[in-house]
């Protein structure tokens, strides 16, 4: 917010001659001027403070949501498991943010993003996994793997970010507005390497091959974690409505298209495949939910729901397995919201959420050209390729130590009786 100015001699000079001392009283003038000037500077501090508290808390509540989402999904014998690991990605990824992460990103805010990308990745392992390794794969991936993501592509230095105006890579920088590549991607691409080294669950193959239905006990945690991740994305005052509607559609579009795609496939109404076509639609509408117009979201969402669809048909094919098909979902879907961005972004709206550099490339079928879709191109295999490099070789490494899978005992018997000590009382 610009302040108020206000000069005493120039203000003195319009009082006229009949004033008794026109310069003390245009001091004292200006001088209320400053306090107003000083009230209005201490109130937008506080408002721009206050709605980013309330942003980092919105995105921290998708904990809950992913908590109650795993334990609805996994098997009753390991809810307890699965809980406790979602309380621990916020407790261990807030002590390493804090020794590591923090200095690549700022603090409060990006943690709740680097905790919800832990947790997506907890979903693809969930039911198989040593709690030390939970405890490894999190905090490596909070204080390490993610900070640095979110530093190259929200930092205003970082080398592709759309906020650094000084050198933009492509002349657009990546428009990546609330993480479809930084959290989805990165979390998603991280569980697709844990579930590939560990394998599969007992059971969930039969002996020639073809999938086995390994049903989650409480589809009311299902549903209820959904709705808790509904509203966690975080806008800015020139888009917020704007954000709310596109992200809105998004996922309404894609939790339709699921619900009927899967009834022509399956011959069933399922009420899991609609909550992760919802929140695929999700995934895939984060990265350019400000810059989109409200048709062009639907078109995400629609598509997304086609890409997770697809993605689940090719982890069958190749025995991949994933509880929550949270590589599927987050990996897949974020991917395609990246390039949805870069094909569908508008001149308008890209100027007004990302000013100061007049000009910009925007979205390909919008008229602005192919520049932002090679630097979103670059942003999927940046991050591939990161998350390839470092946690690849940690799942390897722990699977080496035997430190990455449970036993098989322990498996069929369930983690929450033989590593918590009992079972959950769950819904």
């Amino acid at each position: 917010m610009s302040s108020l100015s206000c000069s005493a001699g120039q203000l003195a000079s319009l009082f006229g001659p009949n004033t008794t001392n026109a310069a003390a009283a245009a001091e004292y003038i200006c001088d209320q001027f400053s306090v107003v000037s000083d009230k209005f500077t201490d109130t937008s501090y506080a408002v721009d403070s206050t709605y980013l508290l309330f942003s980092a808390y919105l995105v921290f509540s998708m904990q809950l949501g992913f908590a109650m989402l795993c334990a609805g999904s996994v098997r009753a014998k390991n809810t307890m498991n699965i809980m406790l690991t979602n309380v621990l990605d916020a407790a261990a990824g807030g002590i390493f943010y804090y020794l590591f992460g923090f200095a690549f990103a700022s603090f409060l805010y990006q943690w709740a993003f680097a905790i919800a990308a832990a947790g997506i990745t907890s979903g693809s392992i969930a039911e198989r996994t040593q709690f030390v390794a939970y405890l490894i794969y999190s905090s490596f991936l909070t204080g390490f793997v993610y900070p640095v993501v979110s530093h190259w592509f929200w930092s205003p230095d970082g080398w592709a970010s759309a906020f650094n105006t000084g050198d933009l890579l492509f002349g657009s920088g990546v428009i990546d507005f609330a993480g479809s590549g930084v959290v989805h991607m990165v979390g998603g691409f991280a569980g697709l390497y844990g579930a590939l080294i560990e394998g599969p669950r007992i059971g969930r193959f039969d002996h020639r091959g073809r999938a086995v239905t390994l049903r989650g006990h409480s589809a009311s945690l299902v549903v209820l974690g959904t709705f808790l991740l509904c509203g966690s994305y975080y806008g800015q005052w020139s888009a917020v409505g704007r954000t709310a509607v596109t992200t809105t559609l998004a996922g309404c579009t894609a939790a339709l298209t699921t619900l009927f795609g899967k009834r022509l496939l399956s011959g069933h109404w399922n009420v899991t495949d609609v909550c992760n076509g919802l929140l695929g639609g999700f995934a895939a509408i984060t990265a350019g939910c400000s810059v989109v117009e409200p048709w062009a979201a639907i078109i995400c969402g629609f598509v997304a729901a086609l890409v997770l669809i697809g993605c689940n048909k090719l982890a069958e094919k190749v025995k991949f397995d994933d509880p929550l098909e949270a590589a599927q979902l987050h990996g897949g879907c974020g991917a395609w919201g990246v390039i949805f961005t870069a094909l569908f972004a508008t001149e308008k709206y890209v100027n007004e959420v990302y000013p100061g550099k007049p000009g910009r490339p925007y979205g390909l079928f919008m008229g602005g050209g192919g520049k932002l879709l090679a630097a979103h191109i670059i942003q999927i295999l940046v991050i591939i390729g990161w998350v390839s490099a470092t946690m690849g070789p940690l799942f390897f490494i722990l699977h080496k130590l035997k430190l990455l899978r449970i036993s098989e005992e322990d498996e069929l018997a369930g983690m929450d009786m033989t590593r918590h000590g009992g079972f959950a009382l769950c819904l």
